[in-house]
């Protein structure tokens, strides 16, 4: 065993570190930590469980938690986000890449045949509520200035803030994000209709012989404005087991996608701010994708890696932030009302319902400003529903940033299924016990939530463990073995 004077030891991460290795069950803490393959904050859970064979009573295995080096199990956060935790977005894009793959060319349990089903790649981006700093191009690709007459830099801090803050439309801005979702839902209802519609039919003849199937994700432009990136389908009535009619064709389905784009309307009346009308910006994309294994630039597997890369991205690559700014003690109401009614003030927030000091966020002052117009909008009686003081951190925006319809493919919870049941396989295996049949054996336990990240010395470990992965899989996507 190492023994040193931590006295002399002037970081604190360092001291807990060296208190860890010199735990008698280091290695065990140590598995914990490199089973997590780099999660950057866990959840520490304190708990027991049981297997039992209920044929004949015997308890095949215990756990319990107090064994444990720290006393508790380490579990992976699973959030989505890589600017929170790298190791379980990138684990949150594969399972995405996967979906999306499977509904393109098959797999999952979704035929190879649904490759032959007509589909576009469609972008659908926000309208424009002021002038921002770009960097547009000619015909040719090549870089024209800005409307300020500067040639911007692709990393300039400039690009997509207003060329005239006092003049921006931020509650416009903002009000889009907070109805995107609604935008998206009612695009996928006059999508239907305009589908019938070109094919000369009832919407309830064209339910009979073709479904609409399609996978979005949600991304931030750098001007704070959310735009979707969906695949959509056709199939026939029962979704990707079956083709479509023939004269359902991807130029009926892209020509349907740019009708139903441009009917979408929603109405948002205040007294404060006025009447607004969102509608989805003119910038429309629609491309049809092409099979995997041909020379077109967008096949199902680069649209599949594309939509997984944004699966994980949130706002706070625009420059925003990644965690919410209301005060969870009062939920963002300010104060905490006692039994009889007597309004408490908060003695986290002051009763401000704000965490933290806008002018103390590091964000850029168009970020800033949008959040602090979400605080605004979030205070009017009209705009309650949309919670706008729980979502100023996403800029308003509140929708899943990945959906899907029902008969897309298979699922993230399936996915998600089957890995948690091959890892208890594995760990059934490891412990010697025989192959898993839930009708002859019964496990029994009880898991209590202790808290989330790892001491200043398991910290270390992991971003070792995330380094080692990082580089492994950076030999390998460079041809190592």
């Amino acid at each position: 065993m190492v023994t040193l004077d931590l006295r002399h030891v002037a970081s604190p991460a360092v001291r807990d570190l060296l208190h860890l290795v010199n735990h008698p069950d280091f290695d065990r803490a140590q598995q914990q930590i490199e089973h997590l393959g780099g999660c950057t904050e866990p959840v520490r859970l304190t708990g027991h469980t049981t297997t039992v064979d209920t044929a004949t009573g015997e308890v095949l295995r215990s756990y319990t938690t107090a064994a444990e080096p720290t006393g508790s199990l380490l579990t992976a956060c699973g959030n989505r986000r890589a600017s929170r935790c790298p190791a379980c977005s990138r684990l949150y894009a594969a399972d995405t890449y996967h979906l999306i793959r499977a509904g393109l060319s098959g797999g999952k349990t979704v035929p190879d045949t649904v490759r032959t089903h007509p589909r576009v790649f469609t972008t659908l981006t926000a309208p424009s509520f002021g002038p921002v700093h770009n960097r547009p191009t000619t015909p040719g690709g090549d870089i024209r200035p800005c409307r300020c007459r500067k040639l911007h830099e692709p990393t300039d801090a400039l690009i997509g803030t207003p060329l005239n803050p006092a003049t921006y439309d931020y509650a416009g801005a903002v009000l889009f994000n907070a109805h995107a979702s609604a935008l998206w839902a009612r695009f996928t209802i006059y999508l239907r209709r305009e589908i019938a519609a070109r094919l000369g039919m009832t919407q309830k003849a064209a339910r009979a012989v073709l479904r609409v199937s399609f996978a979005k994700v949600a991304e931030y432009q750098k001007r704070g404005l959310v735009h979707f990136h969906a695949v959509i389908r056709l199939d026939g009535p029962d979704g990707s087991t079956q083709p479509p009619p023939p004269y359902a064709t991807v130029a009926v389905l892209a020509d349907a996608i740019r009708a139903a784009a441009a009917r979408v309307r929603v109405t948002v009346v205040s007294d404060a701010i006025g009447e607004r009308e969102l509608t989805w910006g003119e910038q429309l994309d629609v491309r049809e994708i092409a099979a995997f294994g041909t020379d077109a630039e967008l096949t199902d597997q680069a649209v599949a890696a594309y939509v997984a890369k944004y699966a994980t991205k949130s706002a706070d690559a625009s420059g925003a932030l990644d965690r919410a700014l209301f005060c969870r003690p009062c939920q963002g109401r300010g104060a905490t009302l006692l039994p009889h009614g007597t309004p408490l003030p908060c003695t986290t927030c002051d009763g401000t319902g704000q965490a933290r000091p806008l002018p103390r966020l590091a964000v850029a002052q168009h970020m800033r400003q949008m959040i602090r117009t979400c605080w605004e909008l979030g205070k009017l009686a009209e705009f309650a529903d949309l919670k706008l003081w729980k979502w100023a951190h996403m800029l308003g925006f509140r929708g899943h940033f990945s959906t899907k319809s029902r008969r897309y493919s298979t699922t993230l919870g399936a996915l998600r299924d089957a890995r948690r049941a091959w890892r208890t396989e594995q760990a059934r295996a490891r412990a010697g016990l025989p192959e898993s049949d839930p009708t002859t054996t019964l496990v029994v336990g009880r898991w209590d939530y202790l808290g989330s990240g790892y001491s200043p010395g398991a910290a270390l470990l992991a971003v070792d463990v995330w380094h080692r992965s990082e580089l492994e899989r950076q030999f390998a996507a460079e041809g190592g073995c």
